[in-house]
């Protein structure tokens, strides 16, 4: 057969979920940005990034390191599993570590799901969500959530949506709290009244990336619920607040039985020796995220202020982020952001062109952003 039969063809080849699928876009990177237009000095405000950096303790870690990298890492990273399971106070038996929690969202889906099954979760979820489902070849039941004009969580989820769209062919129900890109959240007693009607056999992904900036008073109670609910997983994340995006290391906690599953399909030295020691020391640096979230609250209530002056629409969150209806096409207004050096995020693929995610920043950043954006409007 010669070789041009395929050329042009390989993507037919692929399975229906991939060939269907959009890849995901991640934020623009600064260097990217000053290589195309020949400028200097931008900042970037659109991938909910942690302004402060990593702990010193993180980066004396990979320090020490440095010499050792010849060596393969620990396949089942027991000193930080051992470390997060003293944190929660959960067995290590319960912990599974990944690539950053987007792994263990596709451990999940590859575990569970088939062509056969679906997945629910709420729009203006997060876009991992879909691609995972839509990889595996399996069904996206999309539930509605609150409308714009909604009194206390606009483009939040429902509940009650979310029930209404569990059918028999249900396997896995994903809930982010808060939500990315709205940062929007449900209340501990709301989402334990939601669990109660999820039934046994449907894995319920809790995915708390941003978890360490909500109000103490509406944290989730991790350890009560894994006790409660068996077919319970919860994601969490360096990437935020710990400021290891780079390094790409996250985790869940699940019943035993769930995390062996999750094993079986976890691929061989998916977390790299320096994410593991760098993920470690952070552990033992709290006061840095004290600090991190205390420059957060303050970024926010300045962000907030701001928008409400301007007379635009913020969206309520308990993230490191800020969404906005600026009253015109998103992408356009993105577009010129990034021509005075300034790159926040267009949420259109969310099904929300009118509106901007804006990460958090430190409070030059935040002050120079809301100059721009004043321009640019």
């Amino acid at each position: 057969m010669p070789s041009s039969y395929l050329e042009g063809s390989y993507l037919k080849l692929a399975t229906s979920g991939v060939q269907q699928l959009t890849p995901y876009q991640p934020g623009k990177p600064v260097e990217e940005l000053e290589r195309e237009l020949g400028i200097s000095g931008s900042i970037k405000l659109a991938s909910n990034e942690n302004p402060l950096g990593p702990s010193s303790l993180a980066v004396d870690a990979i320090k020490n390191l440095s010499s050792v990298i010849n060596y393969y890492p620990d396949g089942g990273g027991f000193d930080l599993s051992n470390k997060l399971a003293d944190k929660h106070d959960v067995d290590i038996s319960g912990i599974t570590l990944g690539n950053g929690s987007n792994d263990i969202l596709e451990l999940v889906t590859r575990a569970f799901l088939t062509p056969e099954h679906s997945a629910v979760f709420s729009e203006y979820s997060f876009a991992v969500y879909p691609i995972v489902v839509q990889a595996v070849g399996a069904k996206a039941n999309i539930a509605k959530a609150f409308p714009e004009d909604h009194a206390t969580m606009p483009l939040g989820h429902d509940p009650e949506a979310l029930l209404s769209q569990i059918d028999d062919s249900t396997r896995i129900i994903f809930i982010a709290n808060p939500n990315n890109p709205t940062g929007t959240w449900l209340t501990p007693s709301v989402l334990e009244g939601l669990f109660d009607h999820i039934a046994k056999d449907i894995i319920i992904v809790l995915d708390l990336a941003y978890t360490e900036y909500m109000a103490e008073d509406i944290k989730p109670p991790i350890k009560q619920w894994l006790e409660k609910f068996p077919n319970l997983v919860v994601t969490q994340t360096f990437s935020k607040v710990y400021a290891l995006a780079g390094l790409r290391i996250g985790y869940s906690i699940s019943s035993a039985e769930i995390a062996d599953v999750l094993n079986r399909v976890r691929q061989p030295f998916n977390t790299n020796m320096l994410a593991q020691a760098a993920a470690l020391a952070s552990l033992d640096d709290n006061e840095h995220v004290v600090k991190s979230v205390q420059m957060n609250d303050k970024g926010k209530e300045f962000l907030q202020k701001a928008f409400t002056e301007m007379g635009l629409l913020h969206l309520p969150t308990m993230g490191n982020f800020i969404s906005i209806n600026v009253k015109q096409d998103g992408l356009a207004l993105y577009q010129k952001l990034l021509k005075k050096g300034v790159i926040v995020r267009p949420v259109a693929n969310y099904a929300m062109p009118e509106y901007l995610r804006i990460t958090i920043g430190t409070q030059e950043q935040n002050e120079r952003f809301i100059e721009t954006l004043k321009q640019c409007l």
